[in-house]
């Protein structure tokens, strides 16, 4: 592959995540000369750093595990769960189009989907949603194929041993540690897998590393280059059309043309303090976020310094999130669980812990705006919990560790009254919230904010422990207090693009040229999360889409050319 820059192609999309990925993909496919530029020396992205769940109702890797999917009822569940927050056209347009996305990598990548059993959309109760979900996620492959170009692979959230394969539905299982058969059955079962694939010489991957994996090798099969270490600065423009890129590569500027379009797919700004402190709710910071470290809104600021509005700035895909000294742990399956609270400053419970984390982010945030200090919360847990679940990556009756300790992030007593002290809040307020919980747990019944009613509520939750599998007592001394701040999978807000993935500006017209998709673009889902997968869904079915609209233009200008003129 060539490391000199194009001067001019048809198509330049801008990162190598899984908006822009798919993009490329999706414009090589349709003839399009293209390129991609990206920023840091890896590939993958947010995408690669993700559980790798993908949320596209009607799927076919829904239909071959008999879970077909009326598209009306998907339809009708963003209706009212979005709302028009997003227009309806576009949320409408991801429903119809993005089965066809899926059967396009199916038949362009090595990469295969398969249901998640039961993994629940995240408001699964409102009119449309299906408890039993409509998420799906990569089969595990063996990435060989990439050769050297593997070692250009995003650096993974959590590293993993080499060959050890959890997937999605794998995770559910082993965070009950021995509460159930399945979950030592399926530890034994990920251990011989590893242990085969090493044997064979393979080198296997899962979750988000599978999706990036098989959009890379599907550009390598179309002879997309992907130049890395180069920096999009700006945007040209000429008479109000985007007409290619500036960049910044071993510290010279350069300009790549694009005759067709330019497609923004590098990312959110989670990792940018300063469009933080702008557009987000405080407290923030940088060091919540488990998003990618080079995502730092450059694609954003340049939509803007060519005219595009931007919306849902002030959100993100949120989630109560541990601050561990060596990272930010993203609280999944540790909030469901029975037998833990979280509080606020008051020492009291202010959510239902076990709610989709978008959701119980913004009630972390809502109770801040209130007055009431939720910045730190702490979740409040027992020895018990802490003999039975994994935490934090922690196995089950693993103590924690020291510099967690120093760190303050866990605090540690014998009595509820001496936790109160460790985290300063009022000793009464905290022994009232653990007592009332504990009445409820033992009813079965959370009279004041519902945990475990929900379908979501139990996905996570410890199917051995009744009458509610989300809800157990807290009183098996010693007592623990885990600090929990507003983390984020990456943010939410970006430039306002319309169901064809063109950016548009503030009076509703779109730009020439300018493309986006991903987290550059302001979510489809608006304020919510639909279900496991719905970033990765959009980032793919619009990145697709953009493709699809510049091959249309086009066609349309080759059409009427007058015979014999070519296009230039």
């Amino acid at each position: 592959m060539s490391t000199l820059l194009p001067p001019e192609v048809d198509v330049v999309v801008v990162g190598a995540g899984g908006a822009g990925m798919s993009a490329a993909l999706a414009a090589a496919a349709r003839g399009l000369d293209t390129v991609v530029i990206e920023k840091s020396a890896w590939f993958g992205g947010s995408t690669a750093r993700s559980g790798g769940g993908v949320w596209i109702p009607g799927s076919y890797a829904l239909a071959d595990a008999g879970q077909a999917d009326d598209p009306a009822l998907a339809k009708q569940y963003l209706d009212a769960i979005v709302g028009d927050v997003v227009p309806k056209v576009r949320r409408d347009t991801y429903i119809d189009r993005g089965p066809e996305v899926m059967d396009f990598l199916r038949a362009h990548t090595p990469l295969r989907f398969r249901w998640v059993p039961q993994y629940s959309d995240y408001l699964p109760e409102a009119p449309g949603g299906r408890p039993a979900g409509r998420s799906c996620e990569p089969v595990p492959l063996d990435a060989r194929f990439l050769g050297d170009e593997l070692d250009r692979l995003h650096p993974q959230y959590t590293k993993a041993p080499a060959n050890m394969i959890v997937t999605q539905a794998d995770f559910r299982k082993l965070s009950l540690g021995m509460r159930t058969l399945r979950g030592p059955l399926t530890g034994v079962k990920v251990a011989i897998k590893r242990i085969i694939s090493g044997l064979r010489g393979q080198r296997m991957y899962a979750m988000g590393n599978a999706i990036a994996i098989g959009l890379r090798k599907g550009l390598m099969d179309a002879g997309v280059p992907v130049h890395y270490e180069t920096e999009l600065v700006g945007l040209l423009v000429e008479d109000g059309r985007v007409v290619g890129v500036r960049v910044v590569r071993d510290g010279a500027e350069h300009q790549v043309r694009a005759r067709r379009g330019v497609v923004l797919g590098s990312g959110g700004f989670e990792r940018n303090l300063e469009m933080r402190e702008q557009y987000q709710p405080h407290p923030t910071s940088v060091e919540w976020t488990t998003g990618s470290q080079n995502n730092t809104g450059g694609g954003i600021l340049a939509g803007l310094e060519a005219g595009a509005a931007v919306d849902l700035m002030d959100d993100a895909w949120w989630g109560p999130t541990i601050p561990l000294p060596n990272r930010p742990w993203f609280c999944l399956a540790e909030r469901n669980l029975p037998g833990s609270i979280i509080v606020n400053g008051a020492g009291k419970r202010f959510m239902n812990e076990a709610l989709p984390y978008v959701e119980a982010t913004h009630e972390i945030y809502r109770g801040e705006a209130s007055g009431v200090t939720h910045v730190p919360s702490w979740m409040v847990i027992d020895q018990r919990y802490r003999n039975r679940y994994l935490f934090a990556g922690l196995g089950p009756r693993q103590p924690f560790p020291g510099r967690w300790y120093k760190a303050g992030v866990v605090k540690r007593a014998d009595t509820v009254e001496g936790l109160a002290a460790e985290i300063g809040v009022p000793a009464d307020a905290l022994r009232a919230s653990v007592e009332r919980f504990n009445g409820f747990a033992r009813s079965g019944v959370d009279a004041d904010f519902h945990r475990g009613e929900s379908a979501y509520d139990r996905y996570y939750s410890d199917p051995t422990v009744k009458p509610n599998p989300s809800l157990h007592t807290i009183d098996q001394g010693p007592f623990y207090a885990v600090k929990i701040v507003p983390g984020d999978l990456g943010t939410k807000g970006g430039l306002v693009t319309d169901e064809r993935a063109r950016v548009l500006r503030t009076d509703g017209s779109a730009i020439p040229g300018l493309y986006a998709a991903g987290n550059t673009s302001a979510a489809v889902m608006g304020r919510t999360y639909a279900g496991p997968g719905a970033t990765i869904g959009p980032a793919l079915t619009f990145g697709y889409l953009a493709a699809e609209d510049i091959a249309a233009a086009r066609d349309a200008a080759g059409a009427a050319q007058p015979a014999g003129e070519g296009l230039g």
